[in-house]
């Protein structure tokens, strides 16, 4: 015996109202619907539930025994679904996430998928743009979060981060080239060669100028593209030295070139950024909560 909590709304409304017509108008319902509904009931229960005469409906005695009955269970049904729409706060909405290139190799595709499991009711937004550009949109509330690369000098004050990914730069070069075969190539050792690395809307830009800056050497990007593809494209047609991130996938399994670590490391981190202030939106506050801790 199956009985739809439909079903005991229907009997419920009918009990209070001792009207089908007026249980209808409650429910919103064809009147037809609603005697459909209690029909098949006192089917499925084996006894009627209600008196029926011209002017009133009234009770069987079954149809007490059943009453109290029906409202707890319509009331423990209320509950649990109270309980797990606080738990997962019935999130709606949009969140409006800002990202640079490179954002496949972090941990937000993973932390994207748990979000869409737990809350298919959000949508996401994603734009794409430039760190400082973006870090720019989250600080004035045009973007709820962003993952960028973290900027030399610290976010500005009030934005809070989650590191997303901790990588380095490398030197790509010729699989033929002497600097190949090395475990790592100290920076001065790129003086005179034509390099190619980032524009100067990158925010990994700044990085390689103070890593030149400190070695004493001038930093004379002579190709400038965002495009890591492009990059590795350039060292194979022999233009020159490509200072790009490790975790690049056109560097992966080509047998072409050969990514050599700089010394000194040249580390960098991408974040998830966003404003500790005003309190996030709800949808943004969701994804957070499935992340690590933020700092």
């Amino acid at each position: 015996m199956i009985v739809e909590l439909r079903t005991l709304r229907f009997f419920v409304a009918v009990a209070e109202e001792q009207s089908f017509t007026r249980a209808a108008e409650r429910l919103s319902v064809a009147q037809p619907a609603v005697s459909h509904q209690i029909r098949s009931l006192e089917k499925e229960l084996g006894e009627s539930l209600f008196e029926r005469n011209a002017r009133s409906v009234r009770l069987t005695e079954a149809g007490r025994v059943l009453l109290p009955m029906a409202n707890r269970t319509l009331a423990d049904a209320d509950r649990v679904t109270a309980e797990f729409a606080s738990r997962t706060a019935l999130v709606t909405g949009t969140l409006v996430l800002g990202t640079v290139d490179g954002v496949e190799h972090t941990r937000l595709p993973s932390l994207l998928g748990a979000f869409h499991r737990q809350y298919p009711g959000v949508a996401v937004q994603l734009v794409e743009g430039r760190s400082a550009e973006l870090i720019s949109r989250v600080e004035n509330g045009e973007l709820d979060a962003a993952v960028v690369a973290l900027p030399e000098q610290s976010l500005p004050q009030g934005m809070r981060k989650v590191v997303m990914l901790e990588d380095e730069i490398v030197a790509v070069v010729q699989a033929d080239s002497p600097l190949a075969g090395r475990k790592s190539i100290p920076i001065e050792l790129l003086s005179g060669k034509t390099l190619i690395s980032y524009g100067r809307n990158s925010g990994l830009r700044p990085w390689l100028q103070s890593a030149f800056d400190a070695a004493g050497i001038d930093f004379g990007i002579r190709y400038a593209t965002n495009d890591g593809a492009l990059h590795v494209a350039l060292v194979e047609a022999g233009v020159g030295v490509s200072l790009t991130v490790g975790t690049d996938q056109a560097l992966a399994g080509n047998p072409q070139v050969s990514a050599v670590p700089l010394s000194p490391s040249l580390a960098y981190r991408k974040a998830l950024v966003w404003r500790g202030t005003p309190q996030p939106t709800r949808p943004l506050r969701a994804l957070l909560a499935l992340g690590p801790a933020a700092s």
